[in-house]
């Protein structure tokens, strides 16, 4: 008689790049979490084409690891991640030693109710000066365009279900960026989201993010997926603009240098109409998509059961 096999309940993804000094350490270290909260669990590692032995340490340590043939992205080893995980809840996590393992049991008691868990570094978190206020920038953009507040939008530390994730799988793009894509997404189809207090420390190795390059294309980004999620947010202000330099500068011509209205006011007010509708029809089809990619769950919130 063949042998019934138990699917896990939690499933750990964790990306890694050029991670072998480190990596060993934290799947050692999340076994022994993961055996005390006493649920059934995988740790899977993508080794995005790493150069050292990343692959070789993480199976020593215990982990599932599957390899890209060579360096695609962060997100693309997500991604990868989530195609192969058979556990029902989906934790997280980067490979370079700043996570810590310890903070997964509260991760899990939040997934009771919440969709997605956010780990939200805390002032007390290892992160330099630039970054800290880089990333105060995007959560400001991100809770204007999400009409909610976002307390960390690029945390890479999140617990979610794994059926939700994946049917937005095809959303998130290749790079460092596939935080923000999945948080948007989750907001915009109207599933919970809460942020919980974590501590970060230094990472080991070098950073594999350059800070100006990528900020630009990270900043970049946002605009591209805010115009996915919710396009009014962009083009209403557009148009607000354009449509009031439009009426100062033909106000300005008729009472201040005794002109005609001008075909350059008239252009600009037209184009902010046109911008505008563009926006509305954006907003239902940004709708439309995410009411026809609605599923029944298929399965209650965790317990421990």
């Amino acid at each position: 008689m063949q042998k019934e096999t138990t699917l896990p309940d939690i499933s750990i993804v964790i990306p890694a790049y050029n991670e072998g000094q480190i990596i060993g350490r934290i799947i050692r270290r999340l076994r022994e979490v993961l055996s005390e909260t006493g649920c059934n669990h995988e740790i899977i590692v993508v080794d995005d084409g790493s150069l050292d032995n990343t692959a070789e340490q993480a199976k020593y340590a215990g982990a599932q690891v599957y390899s890209h043939p060579y360096n695609i992205g962060n997100g693309a080893a997500v991604k990868s991640g989530i195609r192969h995980v058979q556990g029902k809840y989906l934790i997280l996590m980067d490979g370079d030693g700043q996570h810590d393992p310890a903070d997964i049991p509260r991760f899990l008691e939040y997934l009771k109710k919440y969709d997605m868990v956010v780990g939200a570094r805390s002032t007390n978190s290892h992160r330099s000066t630039h970054r800290a206020f880089a990333n105060s920038i995007f959560n400001t953009l991100a809770s204007y365009i999400c009409n909610r507040r976002i307390k960390d939008l690029t945390s890479g530390y999140r617990a979610m279900r794994t059926s939700i994730a994946r049917r937005f799988l095809y959303l998130l793009p290749n790079t460092f960026s596939y935080p923000t894509t999945i948080t948007l997404a989750f907001v915009r189809a109207g599933h919970s989201i809460i942020y919980i207090p974590i501590d970060t420390t230094k990472r080991i190795g070098e950073s594999k993010i350059r800070i100006i390059a990528d900020g630009f294309r990270f900043l970049g980004i946002i605009v591209k997926i805010a115009t996915l999620f919710s396009p009014l947010k962009i083009f209403l202000p557009v148009s607000a603009v354009m449509f009031m330099l439009g009426l100062t500068y033909g106000l300005v011509r008729i009472f201040a240098m005794d002109g005609r209205y001008g075909p350059t006011s008239a252009m600009l007010m037209t184009m902010a109409v046109v911008v505008f509708m563009v926006g509305l029809v954006s907003e239902q089809v940004a709708q439309l998509r995410f009411d026809r990619s609605e599923t029944i769950p298929d399965e209650l919130p965790f317990s421990d059961n």
